[in-house]
C-alpha cells in the first residue's frame, strides 16, 4: 500500500452538538483518526473574521497534515461524510458553516491536469464566487490567496511546495499582505481541553 501525505484545512463558525466551532474542530480531528487517516499534525486553532464581511461570526480555523493509504478522491469523500456528520449543508458558497474541511494537497499530486489546475487558480474574483469544479482540483486553486489556509499550515507545513508555482507555504504566506496575516489571530485554548 502507498502511504501518501495529505494537507487539509480545517473550519467552522457555527455551533453543532460537539459545542462551538473550536470544540468542533477537534471531533473532526477524532473523526479523520477513527475513519483510517493518520494525523500527523495539527496546526493552532486560529480565529479569523467571517468572509465575506458580515456574514457570520468569526471563523475557527486550524490546518492538519494526515497521512494514509488512500486516494484524493478517498479522503474527498472521507471528509465529505465527516461535514455531514457534524451538520455541513451546502446551501451557500462562503456561507456561514458547522464544518468546512477542505482537501489542499496529496503530496505533490496535480488533478485532474495542470491545465485544468491552473486555469482554476488563474479565476477572475467574481467567477470565484459562483463557480464550483465538477471534479477534485489539486492543489486547491485558492490556497495561495488565504489567510485563513496559510497562516495555520505554516504551524504544520511551512516547507510544503506547490507543484506548479514552485513557491512553498512559507512564500505563499509571506506574499499575502501583512493585515491578511494579522487579521488570523491564534486563540487562546484551555490546555485541559485541547487533547484530541
Amino acid at each position: 500500500m502507498h502511504i501518501q501525505e495529505f494537507l487539509i484545512a480545517l473550519g467552522g463558525n457555527l455551533p453543532t452538538a460537539a459545542g462551538g466551532a473550536d470544540q468542533t474542530l477537534q471531533a473532526a480531528l477524532r473523526d479523520i483518526a477513527a475513519a483510517g487517516l493518520q494525523v500527523l499534525a495539527v496546526s493552532r486553532f486560529f480565529a479569523t473574521p467571517c468572509f465575506p464581511a458580515g456574514a457570520g461570526p468569526d471563523y475557527v480555523n486550524a490546518a492538519a497534515r494526515l497521512a494514509g493509504g488512500h486516494t484524493p478522491q478517498e479522503v474527498l469523500q472521507i471528509l465529505h461524510r465527516i461535514e455531514a456528520r457534524h451538520g455541513r449543508k451546502r446551501l451557500q458558497r462562503w456561507g456561514g458553516r458547522t464544518l468546512d474541511l477542505d482537501l489542499l494537497a496529496a503530496g505533490d499530486t496535480v488533478l485532474p491536469d495542470a491545465a485544468t489546475q491552473a486555469a482554476w487558480r488563474d479565476l477572475p474574483a467574481e467567477r470565484q464566487a459562483r463557480d464550483v469544479p465538477d471534479r477534485l482540483i489539486l492543489p486547491h486553486p485558492r490556497i495561495q490567496d488565504r489567510a485563513f489556509v496559510l497562516v495555520p499550515l505554516c504551524d504544520v507545513a511551512p516547507d510544503w511546495i506547490h507543484p506548479l508555482t514552485g513557491q512553498t507555504v512559507a512564500q505563499m504566506c509571506a506574499a499575502l499582505s501583512a493585515a491578511d496575516r494579522a487579521a488570523v489571530r491564534p486563540l487562546q485554548r484551555d490546555p485541559a481541553n485541547s487533547g484530541l
